[in-house]
């Protein structure tokens, strides 16, 4: 009995959370990277920093209209679904202390970065805010 309400109770709560993240609208402003520039020749650790205009950085959990934080995606030709929390691997790195810049480790050869901003449960939402995307080359 207590197995079968657990188990309702949980696919009621995952049902809730798909629901409301597909109707989640994004906050309006920009996100993009300050640094390095698009075309830089950097070594193998770098920072990469990040930017936002019009829209506040929480850290995740923090509901708060116009806001979110910060995902970095590395090398990735295909976007994931922005109607669903985004999962974290090593080419989809989450910045949900609502830090505004990291150091990353890559090897040798030309790599992709974008941004993109979640909300306080990672979900980027309807025209979610995405930076363009920029190529380094690691040295």
């Amino acid at each position: 009995m207590k197995s079968t309400m657990l188990f309702s109770l949980l696919a009621a709560l995952t049902i809730s959370s798909t629901t409301l993240a597909a109707d989640t609208p994004a906050p309006k402003g920009k996100v993009f990277i300050v640094e390095p520039a698009n075309g830089a020749t950097v070594p193998t650790t770098f920072t990469v920093k990040f930017g936002a205009s019009g829209v506040d950085i929480v850290p995740a959990g923090t509901d708060k209209p116009n806001s979110g934080h910060h995902h970095l995606l590395i090398d990735t030709d295909k976007l994931p679904d922005f109607h669903t929390p985004l999962p974290a691997t090593p080419t989809l790195l989450h910045f949900g202390k609502a830090q505004t810049e990291t150091q990353i480790t890559l090897t040798p050869g030309k790599h992709s970065l974008q941004l993109v901003l979640g909300d306080y449960i990672h979900v980027p939402g309807n025209n979610p805010l995405i930076s363009e995307k920029i190529t380094v080359n690691v040295q």
